[in-house]
């Protein structure tokens, strides 16, 4: 407490008892017992009232102790049961939480995770990925502040994402992987990756690599083969020992028949092989009967050549060709054509495109001649000021023309444009709007026309290569990017008429995949309209099965997830409620389960981890030991700490109680004795 409240606290002190004495005892004729009892009471009374007027604060201190957090993640994938140890882990659990030794030493949090954390323990063992790395990742940000020595339960199999023997030496906690599962090598042969492209074009041959595994000690021989159908079309003998426990085979296969092609491979299994599931592996081509072409023309060097070329091919479906004025003769070869900065010399481009009817992309930046393309088109004009400006991107959530997510354009960097008021007098949807530093604007910087069955696309602005730098800064890849300007690829290489239902979906899915089907649905007037009620009617082909289900609204479409489907064949249908709209389609989905590729634990794995973190490995029947050991180990003790809270005294209501009390029984005294 300052010196100043103290000096205050005394001057009310003294003031409260003056005033006490001059009312009840000065000039008073006699002092009685009452007389001194009134003086008392108005004493207290106008102290504690000057009191709460001075609002002196205190510092009060409080102690407690806080336990050292215990994670506790379980894998909740389905390899746990498949190796039949989910009443194990089960078990382990249990043990875990009856454990007063241990519950009296930590706090403990547990998790369960599969391809992602959650913080919950409903274990179902059904979870058809496993990504340990990233649970890791995630612990790490939960409890990068604390001590939290962590339990993982798991058998130490990962299907997908960061080698997590590696990755998990960032963990700044101490992990003790429980391993769950059998951990005797046994003879097996599997087929462990089958890489092959999503697509093949008609009559051509497409690519497959097989990578083919063994564990034994012994040399042994098999024979993979690849069929169609009940025909055989590719096989080959392998030959494995303890030395060469590894091949890896490279063949083609023809597209023979358009549409989605499935094959089945399979590695024979040897006679005393434990686990043949992983020993076959089924894998689907698209075939498709033509390839869009795309031909980019310009009369200048520049970084956004590059960047167009690697977001077309991104897309195996497309190929682009680069062509200088001078080197174009026919154009009724491709679906697109882009113009990249015309100037006058582009004059006979324009012509064949008119006569061609061909759909065109217009980029347009500091070296266009806008007094040239003014004159050449009518579409929209630019003012002439010969001055160029910076613009930001700022995607427009109304964009109807079709489906376009906002990837984070007003983080990009700015584009180079000219500088003047630029107008479209088409029909026109605007993609992205031009923003001059903090200055938003409504002019266009990308924006679609379409007129007369004709669709053309105008950028209004140089420079976006480093839109692809940045989505490969901000995402560790390039997809986003790619995927924008694919769409946009996509709407302009084809002539399709606009749809107030549209549907996505992949024409095949593997039984590991999330399977999701989108649709977007328009009012009349082509805006997204968020009040439809949009279901699906999906139907087994191979079951005759058919069952309905609500499409939710997330964002800008509609979905469904179905994840949960048994492979095979099936054919959906879109509708909107109250509307006689629908959309058809159909997709496959192939039989396959990575969970069920593993036999054993991965034990070498997971005792790196434990030696990676400072900490120590377990089986799932050492429960006992584990939690000895952690309530032996002294980097984990209690800690006592203590919190300071400054409290006023007009925060204690109890004062005001005390005042109002005293001054009640004041007057009910005085007026007793006949003083009032």
């Amino acid at each position: 407490m300052q010196t100043e409240t103290i000096l205050l606290i005394i001057a009310a002190f003294i003031i409260s008892l003056i005033v006490s004495l001059y009312q009840y005892l000065y000039k008073a004729k006699s002092t009685t017992k009452k007389s001194v009892f009134f003086a008392f009471l108005r004493f207290l009374s106008v102290f504690a009232i000057l009191l709460l007027l001075i609002n002196p604060s205190f510092r009060k201190k409080t102690f407690f102790t806080e336990k050292p957090k215990l994670v506790v993640a379980i894998d909740n994938s389905s390899s746990i049961a498949y190796l039949k140890q989910e009443q194990q882990v089960v078990s382990f659990v249990e043990r875990i939480k009856n454990s007063k030794e241990i519950n009296d030493r930590f706090d403990i949090n547990y998790y369960s995770f599969s391809d992602n954390l959650k913080d919950s323990l409903r274990l179902s063992f059904d979870q058809k990925q496993t990504n340990i790395s990233r649970t890791l990742e995630d612990l790490s940000q939960i409890y990068k502040s604390s001590t939290a020595p962590t339990i993982l339960v798991t058998d130490g199999n990962q299907t997908y994402g960061k080698d997590y023997q590696y990755s998990s030496s960032r963990y700044k906690q101490q992990v003790y992987p429980v391993i769950v599962g059998d951990t005797i090598t046994v003879t097996d042969t599997k087929i462990a990756q089958l890489n092959v492209n999503r697509y093949a074009y008609l009559k051509n041959k497409f690519p497959v690599e097989a990578i083919l595994t063994y564990s034994g000690d012994q040399s042994v021989s098999s024979r993979f083969q690849v069929s169609l159908g009940n025909a055989v079309v590719f096989s080959q003998n392998i030959t494995f020992t303890e030395e060469e426990n590894s091949k890896v085979l490279n063949f083609t296969l023809p597209a023979t028949q358009v549409g989605v092609v499935q094959y089945n491979a399979r590695l024979i299994p040897l006679e005393n092989e434990k686990n043949k599931v992983n020993n076959a592996k089924a894998f689907a081509v698209e075939v498709i009967d033509q390839k869009t072409n795309v031909l980019l023309i310009s009369d200048m060097v520049h970084p956004d050549l590059g960047a167009i070329k690697k977001s077309v091919e991104s897309n195996e479906r497309r190929s682009i060709t680069i062509q200088r004025t001078s080197e174009v003769k026919n154009i009724d070869d491709y679906q697109l054509i882009i113009l990249y900065q015309p100037n006058s010399r582009f004059r006979g481009v324009y012509e064949k495109i008119s006569t061609a009817r061909k759909n065109y992309l217009t980029i347009v930046g500091s070296k266009t001649d806008w007094v040239f393309l003014n004159k050449t088109q009518n579409k929209y004009y630019q003012e002439i000021t010969r001055q160029t400006e910076y613009y930001i991107p700022r995607f427009n959530p109304n964009y109807s023309t079709f489906l376009f997510d906002d990837i984070g354009y007003e983080g990009y960097p700015p584009l180079i444009g000219n500088f003047g008021e630029i107008r479209i007098s088409s029909n026109h949807d605007v993609l992205l709007y031009r923003a001059i530093g903090n200055i938003q604007t409504e002019e266009p910087l990308l924006a679609t026309i379409e007129e007369d069955g004709i669709r053309e696309a105008i950028l209004l602005g140089e420079g976006f290569w480093r839109w692809r730098a940045q989505n490969f800064l901000d995402t560790k890849n390039f997809e986003s990017f790619d995927d924008f300007f694919s769409k946009l690829i996509q709407y302009l290489a084809t002539n399709k008429p606009k749809s107030r239902l549209n549907t996505i979906s992949e024409s095949f899915y593997y039984g590991n995949a999330n399977i999701k089907i989108k649709a977007e649905y328009f009012t009349k007037n082509y805006e997204f309209d968020n009040r439809g009620s949009l279901q699906i009617s999906l139907k087994n082909k191979d079951t005759e099965e058919t069952q309905t289900i609500p499409m939710l609204l997330k964002n800008n479409l509609y979905e469904v997830d179905l994840s949960n489907l048994k492979a095979g064949n099936y054919d959906f249908t879109v509708t909107v409620s109250g509307e006689n709209i629908s959309r058809s389609g159909s997709f496959t989905v192939l039989e396959y389960n990575v969970e069920q590729q593993f036999l054993n634990a991965h034990v070498t794995k997971l005792k790196q981890v434990a030696t990676n973190t400072k900490g120590k490995s377990y089986f799932i029947g050492q429960n006992e030991k584990l939690i000895q050991d952690l309530i032996q180990d002294q980097r984990y003790q209690p800690i006592q700490k203590s919190k300071e809270n400054v409290v006023s005294l007009i925060d204690w209501k109890y004062l005001l109680v005390i005042i109002i009390l005293l001054l009640g029984i004041e007057w009910f005294a005085r007026k007793y004795n006949g003083l009032i």
